[in-house]
């Protein structure tokens, strides 16, 4: 990339700045775009065709491959095939059953003809310019997997949105579910210019761009994945352990519509998530399976040649991973007997329970309890060393607390020195003392059937008690 004057960090990517920089697009390389899809809408889909047809320099493209995963609607049958024949460059690949997004994707990739693969989900709308950028940095780093800014399209009207922040990393929770972070102060000092590419622990999996030459080496996608949900965060893993590095370009963006139900079914991303952790992420697995204990028992089939695979390439462990590439993420301690569900004696099949409305605004609510159910999630909490009683399922991470003058136990983000009224003491009776007023935890009726976990005065009363219990008997 060009050198560009000193600018303080951190400040607002500007769009004119990208505008200035000049590709030599005799030596960027060709790319394919490949677009899979099932069942998809007419008027979604080719708004991404043509888009791509008419933002990317006809140089630079290769070919736009629509990967079509069996779908049973009329339009997209007869219909589309007239309509794709009269466009320059786009061909048509049908599966001859239904293969997932994962294989339906493989089934692009191996008929492409360009030296980068940029996938694109088949919802999205490309911004001018997007294209340079991605095959830019490829063309500087071949090991670099590079993703655009994921723009907003409206769900209801279409509208493009575009994306009035600053561009987001993406991150993941010990549920291994993928999650969007702002980018960490060190990554803001280590980039050069607003326009350096800016580097991210995962990626959505969308839309991204990578070496054809490179996908290969790094085994493409792990084909024993069904459908989709996981892989994702598998490759994301797999790129940073494996030497490569995944990044964001803030000079591509890309518009996506965020449908309410996706034509894919997720009913395999738990299957998915388990192969992830199975061959890449080493003792930490565990954490994994602590606060999602119906994976333990989740079939994934032999992963046997992906762990070869990893040999192979002889990659770093997830111990690196973490404390080089995402060291922001907390990891928890999960000391044997405290962590899990925390169940009253009184009340003997009630546990903490947390449900915020919004996953992503996860502090601020109250704690409830509820009917034990084993399953991890809303009922998974760890008491810490810190005297903390984290709720570290989500990310961000919350930490219970007492609101001054309140007796009533609520959700605030963690901090790296725990507060006075985040401090709990687990003694070795069961009560948990609030150390700051003084008072135990007790479960409290609330309506005819629900019941709260309020401060009172100390009794000793089995209602005061408190137990972590890692699994249903």
């Amino acid at each position: 990339m060009p050198a560009w004057p000193e600018l303080s960090m951190p400040e607002v990517c500007c769009i004119c700045r990208c505008k200035e920089v000049k590709y030599d697009y005799d030596h960027l390389p060709k790319t394919s775009v490949i677009i899979a899809f099932y069942n998809e809408a007419w008027s979604t889909l080719l708004r991404t065709v043509y888009s791509v047809l008419e933002t990317s320099p006809d140089i630079l493209l290769e070919e736009v491959i629509l990967v079509d995963d069996y779908s049973d609607r009329e339009h997209l049958k007869e219909r589309l095939a007239n309509e794709l024949s009269g466009l320059p460059k786009v061909r048509l690949i049908r599966a001859t059953k239904r293969e997932g997004l994962v294989r339906a994707r493989l089934l692009g990739a191996s008929a492409a003809k360009g030296d980068v693969l940029t996938f694109l989900d088949c919802h999205c709308e490309c911004h001018e310019g997007w294209l340079e950028p991605l095959l830019h940095r490829i063309h500087e780093k071949e090991s670099a997997v590079v993703c655009p800014v994921i723009d907003v399209i409206d769900w209801n009207t279409f509208e493009y949105l575009g994306n009035p922040g600053e561009p987001q990393i993406g991150g993941f929770d010990w549920r291994l579910v993928f999650t969007w972070h702002v980018v960490p102060e060190r990554e803001r000092l280590r980039m050069r210019s607003p326009i350096d590419v800016i580097r991210s622990p995962t990626m959505a999996g969308g839309l991204f761009a990578v070496s054809k030459k490179y996908f290969e080496y790094l085994g493409s996608y792990d084909t024993g994945m069904e459908v989709w949900g996981g892989e994702n965060l598998e490759f994301s893993f797999r790129i940073w352990q494996c030497g490569g590095t995944l990044e964001t370009h803030p000079c591509s963006h890309v518009g996506h519509v965020f449908p309410k139900q996706a034509p894919y079914s997720r009913n395999k991303a738990l299957a998915n998530s388990v192969r992830a952790a199975e061959v890449w992420m080493d003792e930490f697995k565990e954490l994994y399976y602590h606060r999602n204990p119906r994976a333990r028992l989740e079939p994934f089939g032999d992963v046997t040649e992906r762990r070869q695979l990893r040999a192979k390439l002889q990659c770093k462990d997830f111990k690196w991973f973490l404390e080089t590439v995402y060291p922001e993420l907390h990891v928890p301690e999960d000391r044997p007997g405290f962590f899990g569900m925390l169940q009253n004696k009184g009340l003997k099949n009630f546990c903490f329970d947390y449900n915020p409305p919004d996953e992503n605004q996860i502090t601020g609510h109250q704690v409830i309890l509820y009917t034990c159910h084993g399953m991890g999630q809303n009922q998974f909490f760890e008491y810490t060393s810190q005297m903390e009683i984290r709720y570290n399922t989500h990310q961000p991470e919350g930490c219970v607390a007492v609101e001054a003058d309140k007796d009533v136990l609520v959700m605030h983000p963690c901090q790296d020195t725990t507060p006075e009224n985040q401090k709990f003491i687990l003694q070795e009776d069961g009560a948990i003392l609030h150390q700051q007023s003084k008072k135990c935890v007790q479960a409290e009726k609330k309506a005819s059937d629900s019941f709260v976990p309020l401060l009172r005065d100390c009794t000793g009363s089995d209602r005061q008690k408190w137990f972590f219990k890692e699994r249903m008997s």
